[in-house]
């Protein structure tokens, strides 16, 4: 079924990422999500063999995200980008490092239903800061956050997702879903 609307965009602070520990702080969630876009970067290979297609192999790539906000916090934006914050001044040092954190979402589908998604273990990049006078006609400049995925330690996994569509979904578990970072 077609996505229709993307809402609920939150993120949480990774604490711990091992082979036996995987920890987030509590999700914050950031009103004002415009548009979500994820690719995954998996490419598939042909091996060609016998004068022909032979055998095909595939291997994920660079996982990125771009998200379009309507506004971003200075709170928000000192907690992804590793800045800090001092009396209400955002202080950006050139040694910041960006935090790895998981981003959650929720999409309402054409018929109706939602699908939720947390991606696991992510960066974002320090976002860009563009600005216009306003003229005849207003034009808005949205924030652009943008970042990089992997897998996690723990189990490898990149993604998770639930789908009220989907076979053997339990009726409302997509609120839990979305509630806390998925660990398992």
């Amino acid at each position: 079924m077609a996505k229709i609307g993307v809402s609920g965009f939150r993120y949480a602070l990774q604490t711990a990422d091992t082979p036996s520990t995987l920890t987030y702080g509590a999700p914050v969630l950031v009103p004002g999500v415009i548009a979500i876009n994820i690719k995954s970067g998996k490419s598939i290979t042909t091996l060609s063999a016998d004068n022909g297609p032979y055998e095909t192999a595939s291997a994920l790539g660079d996982i990125e995200i771009e998200i379009d906000l309507a506004d971003l916090k200075i709170e928000d934006k000192a907690a992804l980008a590793g800045h800090t914050i001092t009396n209400g001044v955002l202080k950006a040092h050139a040694n910041d490092v960006a935090p790895y954190v998981a981003v959650g979402f929720e999409s309402l589908k054409a018929n109706g239903k939602k699908q939720w998604v947390w991606l696991l273990k992510g960066t974002f990049a320090e976002p860009d800061n563009n600005n216009k006078s306003k003229g005849e006609t207003v034009e808005f400049q949205t924030q652009k956050l943008a970042g990089k995925f992997v897998i996690t330690a723990k189990n490898g996994q990149w993604h998770q997702m639930t789908d009220e569509d989907a076979i053997g979904y339990v009726e409302g578990s997509g609120a839990t879903f979305i509630a806390t970072v998925p660990t398992t």
